[in-house]
């Protein structure tokens, strides 16, 4: 007898109901209801994640395990072969934990690599339940209540930037909202380019000689070419040169080469530099290009009054992209494009397509906007975090990495054996070991899974960049980091610098 609340077991199937179940056409024999099989399942895995998970937080702090920084040594170790049959939940989980248990942990104070790191608690829940329902954000019909909350994030992002009443998309990270943009450009500066192509269209893109590598990389997706890339110096401090940036476009200008697009930069990759954005946009307007923002690491310092200079004239772009999963905290990935005028993202991305946008008005179909048909349901986690901290959690969270930031600047400063480059423009600290390689502390370090972080290149020297993007950081954390890096450089050779 079958218990009130639960799906049929095959197994407890009376042979009446075994011969009225549909048949397989190919075998004819019953099919196997999955749905009790496949709830059971799901409960075994509900049950086991938050335990797993519980098991990674409470160990991401841990050096690396020997051979994590090997990948030869580490596909050794790993059990990772596919096979013809499948394995039991435990067997899945036992290897899950394998490899989990060897993966860099973003939220780790040994992890100052990328301009990503820590975690909002409430994003990560959401993202994990985002899981669950499994929407595609193409439409209201496949995503409800999931557009409304996107169109409710944009609205207040747009806000908070000086944009009332843009409209925007979320991408899949800053790369492709800085392609979107560019191609919103290219279309505005070619109209005939989007059913036609470029033809004889002689269109150039300027962004600064720090800026980020995704704009040329696009120019060459588009079809502008990467030779249309104009790099522009920069100051002293890693801001794009506006005088420079002057005489290059009347360059252009002067040989009839139409200036499509100006990237400028809030929060460059190394210094964390930020361009005068004020300065950039008169240029635009007087040169009729479009004016992009990259505000893919520091666009979130909108959120913070006492940092808003950093990125005054934001409010005269002509799109605006920004990555919450950068200073804000939530979980990869999480990036948005503001694009100032409503109906650009239309007339640049719409397509038609009865199969999918069936019902409601377009406003409610993001697919309409959006360079992709099937999206994640990235809204979900940040409008989660937002519920969590509100503005003023945000403000609070940005102004301790900058604090942050300048209590390593002050620590390396204070010790002969280090070398502060600069004083941080925003979250970045670039130093040196006197006297030792950059980079060879930092691939010593990766290789004995003692510490993630990176070097660039800054004023024709290669640099540490110590990224202060997890506020959960304390002073003794910046203590062990500086430890290690002083311990992994008396282990190399003196290089003479």
């Amino acid at each position: 007898m079958t218990s009130v609340g639960r799906d049929p077991d095959p197994s407890e199937a009376t042979p009446e109901a075994a011969s009225e179940a549909p048949l397989d056409a190919a075998s004819g024999s019953p099919l196997e209801r999955p749905r009790g099989r496949r709830t059971r399942e799901l409960e075994e895995w509900l049950a086991a994640v938050p335990a797993l998970a519980r098991e990674l937080v409470t160990s991401e702090d841990a050096p690396a395990q020997a051979g994590a920084g090997d990948p030869a040594r580490l596909e050794r170790r790993l059990d990772l072969r596919l096979g013809a049959d499948g394995l039991t939940t435990p067997e899945v989980l036992a290897r899950l934990r394998a490899a989990l248990a060897v993966t860099p942990s973003s939220s780790s104070w040994r992890f100052v690599n990328q301009l990503f790191g820590g975690r909002e608690p409430a994003a990560m829940a959401a993202e994990m339940l985002a899981a669950v329902p499994n929407v595609s954000m193409s439409t209201f019909k496949a995503a409800g209540a999931q557009i409304l909350v996107e169109r409710e994030l944009l609205r207040h992002m747009a806000s908070h930037a000086g944009l009332a009443g843009a409209e925007g998309c979320f991408t899949p990270g800053g790369s492709i909202a800085n392609l979107v943009a560019l191609l919103l450009a290219r279309n505005v500066a070619a109209p005939e380019s989007r059913d036609r192509g470029l033809g004889a269209a002689r269109l150039a893109i300027y962004t600064s000689a720090e800026g980020h590598y995704s704009i040329p990389k696009n120019a060459g997706i588009l079809g502008l070419g990467r030779e249309s890339v104009r790099r522009i110096p920069t100051d002293g401090a890693g801001r794009m040169d506006a005088d420079a940036l002057a005489r290059r476009l009347e360059d252009d200008r002067a040989r009839g080469v139409r200036p499509a697009l100006i990237n400028a930069t809030a929060g460059t990759t190394v210094r964390g530099a930020f361009d005068p954005l004020r300065a950039i946009a008169a240029l635009a307007r007087e040169h009729g290009a479009w004016l992009h923002v990259d505000g893919a690491l520091g666009g979130s310092v909108v959120l913070c009054p006492s940092r808003r200079e950093l990125i005054d004239g934001v409010e005269l772009a002509d799109s605006f992209a920004w990555n919450p999963h950068k200073m804000m905290g939530v979980a990869l990935q999480c990036s948005v494009l503001l694009v100032a005028r409503r109906g650009e993202l239309t007339r640049s991305l719409d397509e038609t397509a009865d199969y999918l946008f069936q019902s409601h008005e377009d406003d409610f179909n993001p697919g309409h906007r959006s360079i992709q048909c099937g999206r994640r349901n990235d809204a979900l986690k940040l409008w989660a975090a937002w519920l969590r901290l509100g503005d003023r959690g945000w403000d609070e969270r940005i102004q301790r990495q900058f604090a942050l930031a300048r209590l390593a600047a002050a620590k390396i400063a204070a010790d002969p054996a280090l070398e502060l480059i600069e004083p941080p423009p925003s979250i970045n600290v670039c130093f040196a070991v006197r006297g030792r390689d950059s980079a060879a502390i930092c691939d010593g370090l990766d290789r004995a899974g003692r510490l993630k972080i990176g070097y660039g290149t800054v004023a024709g020297r290669r640099a540490l960049r110590l990224v202060c993007v997890n506020p959960d950081l304390e002073e003794s954390d910046l203590d062990a980091i500086l430890g290690e890096i002083r311990a992994a450089a008396r282990a190399l050779p003196a290089d003479g610098n």
